[in-house]
């Protein structure tokens, strides 16, 4: 297929590469030429603008970091609204139900088919081709991307419904989220009683409360402490925070999802935006006045 791709970071770039990989024709555009012509030495032609791309192909697809930044490249100027060729867009980011409505409202105007698609499973999915792919849209614009979608992951169809993909991608990432935050008090307990965090890690992961913190997180980069899993804390909080509107939205009690949400905003206070979302650890031990795993070899009390 002849594909545009829009939004060149952490997660767009290996995904586009693997688009060339497959045979795809990629027509790309980021805000930092060097990820372009990386691209373009693998075989993609430069885009100028999202409208640009939109101009020169009829099927776009968007990673993008922000809400604000989806909706611009969708349908602000230069965007892909305003492209002469384009038929759909597919926006991989994750921007929550309401958003995905809005860009679909304001794209049908324009004759042109957002298909909701957010992905789930990092960076190292990402570049695999592993991600979980959660699609919404009409069926008939579905099965044409597929076979391009097919590349990036495992697709799943969620519904016809305007925004569903990003409905399930948030149920995701809260689940996520909550597992981080869970096993961090969880190992932080052992560790002021005085077991390895080493072994704990080791029994969770053979008993019943394996859970996808514990499985990766913990082994690859808590209790090395080199917190370079590679998803930004801010991103993890924006999709708690979307999490809980769309609870709120749908008038759920929540009360598990409330309390991740707070222990999120006092890390993201504390560590920053950018820091690796593995970092949620950090504030847990500093109130426990104990450090995980310090080199991977044990527990240390924080002196």
């Amino acid at each position: 297929m002849e594909i545009g791709f829009i939004g060149l970071g952490k997660m767009g770039f290996p995904m586009a590469r693997r688009l060339i990989e497959a045979g795809h024709q990629l027509v790309v555009f980021d805000t930092r030429k060097d990820v372009v012509d990386k691209l373009v030495a693998l075989g993609a032609q430069a885009g100028a603008s999202p409208k640009d791309v939109a101009d020169r192909v009829e099927t776009i697809m968007a990673s993008l970091p922000s809400l604000q930044a989806s909706l611009e490249v969708a349908t602000g100027t230069g965007g892909v609204i305003e492209g002469k060729r384009a038929k759909r867009f597919i926006d991989l980011s994750t921007v929550g139900s309401q958003m995905a409505v809005k860009i679909h409202d304001l794209l049908a105007r324009r004759g042109i088919v957002q298909i909701d698609s957010p992905v789930s499973g990092g960076v190292g999915g990402a570049e695999k081709g592993t991600l979980a792919v959660m699609v919404s849209g009409p069926k008939a614009d579905f099965e044409l991307v597929k076979p391009a979608l097919d590349v990036i992951g495992k697709v799943f169809f969620i519904g016809t419904k305007p925004g569903s993909g990003q409905t399930m991608k948030l149920a995701n990432n809260f689940l996520s989220a909550t597992a981080m935050v869970a096993t961090s008090e969880a190992v932080v307990m052992g560790v002021k009683s005085g077991l390895d965090p080493a072994v704990m890690i080791d029994v969770i992961n053979a008993g019943s409360g394996l859970n996808t913190a514990s499985r990766d997180k913990f082994p690859r980069a808590v209790l090395p402490r080199t917190f370079d899993f590679g998803f930004a804390t801010g991103l993890m909080v924006k999709d708690v925070r979307l999490a809980v509107e769309e609870m709120r939205s749908l008038g759920l009690s929540m009360e598990v999802a409330e309390a991740v949400g707070r222990l999120w905003e006092v890390i993201i206070r504390d560590e920053g935006a950018e820091s690796d979302f593995t970092a949620a650890i950090k504030p847990i031990e500093k109130a426990a006045g104990v450090i995980v795993g310090s080199g991977g070899k044990g527990s240390h009390a924080a002196k």
